[in-house]
């Protein structure tokens, strides 16, 4: 598998596979997994050559962080990238009562307590370090601090103020000393990123499913600020939560929900230009992103060892540049998407 360099002046920077493994799935997202295939899984992540593994606790309410746990500690510490999230503190309560109940399943009784604070972003860090079992950490990402998540673009406002003015300098402090070597935000919206960017010295962002063979309104101004800037970005979500995957079935996921009928046409369309050069959905899906100058990894996650072993194996088809043309033709890519 192919590396990726990142380095923002004259710092040592990080390696990065081009294809990275995000855990979530290995919380229990949406269906439960035993501990067994979750080794499985990371065992066939790590054959297939990758070498980037992203976490957070809110993944499983601590159990994707554990998880890896024994699985990193089979591995010497400089041959893996690692990155974690901090915005959440995780506290024990009644099991009726933990988040993420009808989304993440079997977990610890946890409840989620949002703090982007400086006190809280330590905490954080140092409760990820014991259920990771690693004494460093080399990407810490404030994690959803967008609309999505809380709601509103006040209440979002509001929290980035709350990061700014305290989980920010801890960030520094921690990138500063050493503890952590780069530092930037896992957020579902890239304007919020943007304005990240804008207010604060960012390395890299971890930016959910808002670039993809669906949707580029990043290029407007987000990621040439990033190119400008030398900032990151690590593409998760590559298949919108499902839908450039599995393709426009009745059902399908798109953005954490089932799709409604403009996405579902809008994928058809996608779909059929692909299939008329040779080409299947996912395999298109997963090369778009990784033509970007910005974009150092992409993380599609899996919760078996086929997923991961399927992933790996789509870098190795070759895509027609006349799809990329036809696609835009079409109206179905924006014309300024790098597609060389």
């Amino acid at each position: 598998m192919k590396f990726r360099h990142w380095q923002r002046g004259s710092g040592s920077g990080l390696q990065f596979t081009e294809l990275g493994f995000g855990s979530a799935p290995l919380g229990n997202l949406y269906r439960a997994v035993s501990d067994g295939d979750a080794q499985a899984v990371l065992a066939a992540a790590w054959d297939t050559g990758c070498r980037y593994f992203d976490t957070a606790p809110l993944y499983g309410l601590g159990l994707a962080e554990t998880r890896l746990n024994p699985f990193l500690r089979g591995h010497k510490r400089d041959d893996y990238v690692l990155s974690t999230k901090a915005g959440r503190l995780l506290t024990a309560c009644p099991p009726d009562q933990r988040t993420g109940i009808g989304k993440f399943f079997e977990t610890p009784s946890r409840r989620e307590i949002y703090d982007y604070s400086y006190d809280g972003v330590m905490r954080s860090f140092e409760a990820s370090l014991e259920r990771l079992g690693v004494d460093r950490i080399d990407i810490l990402l404030a994690h959803d601090l967008d609309i999505f998540t809380h709601g509103t673009k006040e209440a979002s406002d509001a929290r980035i103020d709350e990061f700014m003015r305290g989980g920010y300098y801890a960030m520094l402090a921690l990138r500063d000393q050493g503890v952590i070597k780069a530092f930037g935000g896992g957020i579902n919206e890239w304007q919020v990123c943007q304005t990240l960017a804008e207010r604060g010295d960012f390395d890299l962002f971890l930016l959910a499913g808002r670039y993809t063979l669906l949707e580029q309104e990043a290029l407007e101004s987000f990621l040439p600020l990033c190119e400008k800037r030398g900032i990151g970005i690590i593409l998760g979500g590559p298949y919108n939560s499902g839908i450039l995957a599995t393709g426009p079935k009745p059902g399908a996921y798109y953005n954490y929900s089932e799709a409604p009928p403009e996405i579902l046409d809008r994928v058809a369309r996608i779909e059929a230009i692909c299939k008329s050069h040779g080409i299947e959905l996912i395999e298109a899906a997963l090369h778009f992103p990784l033509m970007h100058p910005a974009v150092v990894s992409m993380i599609p996650g899996g919760q078996r060892v086929e997923e991961v072993e399927s992933n790996r194996k789509i870098l190795d088809t070759r895509i027609p540049s006349a799809l990329w043309r036809d696609l835009k033709a079409a109206g179905l890519m924006r014309e300024d998407a790098p597609t060389d």
